[in-house]
């Protein structure tokens, strides 16, 4: 089955990019001339997807207003004569819904709110906060192994042991180049962990993760964890990693931000 539909969840406080996100979200962080979830919104397009639920939060707006026409500008650009920036106004061709996250409960919380966008099919989840810059589409490693497998597939990547405290990670073995059979998930590991593949930002799920959020019980700081979720998807359901090339860049660390745009302009 193709997959469709994509759930990228932006609802957020960025409170790693404080003072600055407190009116701009750092999904709308320019990377060149473009905001980085553009990007985001891009990669899902090129991996064939058509219809696309952002999750938002009431100080989210300028997401909102970004992918939408704005007359008044279009206006006074032709009577300008300046007909010629039009074209940078061109909205991507994708069909986008809004849906708001009313409380900051964590990501499984926010992906839970996509049940009826979703309904019984496959799809995919985009976090805005991951841009994966290589040859090919990060999603699309994802979208054509969840084809060929018919099972639910997470992005991964090595990380650093040093810093695995900052990620969900996996415990797997190996199937074939670059893809993994998960065993078990931890977030945010305390203490050493015999693995270094950490989740990044993109996953292809089937439709039975929501029964998993439905009944998952908040963290000690009562948020809903998605990896929480998948270990209970996981005792009953085929799990894949599926290990992405590429380079990483979290644009909530200010120094990944800053090493994105320079890549970005020096290529």
């Amino acid at each position: 089955m193709k997959i469709k539909k994509a759930v990228i969840p932006a609802a957020g406080y960025g409170t790693r990019r404080l003072p600055v996100t407190k009116v701009i979200p750092k999904e709308m962080f320019p990377i060149q001339s473009k905001p980085a979830i553009q990007y985001v919104v891009e990669e899902a397009i090129s991996c064939g997807i058509e219809e696309i639920l952002m999750i938002v939060s009431r100080n989210k707006h300028t997401i909102i207003d970004y992918f939408d026409r704005s007359l008044e500008l279009e206006a006074f650009l032709q009577a300008q004569q300046k007909s010629h920036l039009l074209s940078k106004l061109t909205l991507p061709n994708v069909h986008i819904e809004y849906v708001r996250q009313q409380e900051a409960k964590g990501l499984g919380h926010a992906l839970s709110l996509a049940k009826r966008f979703v309904q019984d099919e496959p799809f995919a989840v985009l976090l805005p906060d991951d841009l994966i810059i290589s040859d090919q589409p990060a999603l699309k490693a994802l979208t054509d192994t969840y084809v060929e497998k018919q099972a639910s597939v997470i992005g991964v990547m090595q990380v650093p042991k040093e810093r695995l405290h900052q990620y969900g990670v996996v415990m797997s073995q190996p199937l074939q180049h670059k893809l993994h059979q998960i065993n078990h998930l931890v977030e945010k590991p305390r203490s050493p962990i015999s693995t270094n593949l950490a989740i990044v930002g993109r996953y292809v799920l089937q439709p039975t993760i929501f029964k998993h959020l439905d009944t998952v019980q908040p963290d000690p700081s009562g948020e809903i964890q998605l990896t929480d979720a998948l270990k209970a998807f996981l005792t009953n359901n085929p799990l894949l990693a599926n290990e992405l090339t590429g380079k990483r860049f979290d644009i909530g660390l200010e120094e990944d931000y800053i090493q994105l745009i320079q890549l970005l302009h020096n290529s």
